[in-house]
């Protein structure tokens, strides 16, 4: 359930459309090649209250939904993948929205949610920028 405030509101409406990753660190090492849930060059496309992630190509990498809270420092989002090794697992993540920008840090479900944008072991951050139509 989305949290009912103003800020989470307006970022959720922020947030719908198409978003090209630029940039991932996971575990503390940048653009690592064999990510499973794409790498740089991904578009990720959110609607509602749900996400799909495509390579440029169009093939299906990723998808699931989340939930913002823009009440609280760093700003909280929880990822639910519906398929891949996550799937149906709460994601705790830290994100930060700023006009066509976008960056998220996540960590593991049952781990406490991430504060700080640089990864360690069990963390994944993932850079975007939005895509013009």
């Amino acid at each position: 359930m989305q949290v009912d405030n103003h800020a989470s509101d307006n970022d959720l409406a922020s947030l719908q459309g198409n978003w090209l990753q630029t940039a991932h660190e996971a575990d503390g090492i940048a653009d690592k090649p064999d990510e499973e849930h794409g790498g740089a060059g991904t578009i990720t496309t959110f609607t509602g209250q749900r996400f799909v992630v495509r390579t440029v190509g169009g093939d299906l990498v990723l998808e699931g939904s989340f939930t913002l809270d823009a009440s609280v420092t760093p700003k909280a989002i929880t990822w639910v993948d519906a398929i891949g090794s996550d799937a149906g697992k709460a994601l705790p993540a830290s994100y930060v929205l700023d006009g066509d920008h976008f960056v998220f840090i996540a960590t593991d479900e049952g781990r406490p949610r991430p504060t700080v944008f640089q990864t360690v072991e069990g963390q994944t951050m993932r850079s975007f920028v939005r895509m013009k139509d």
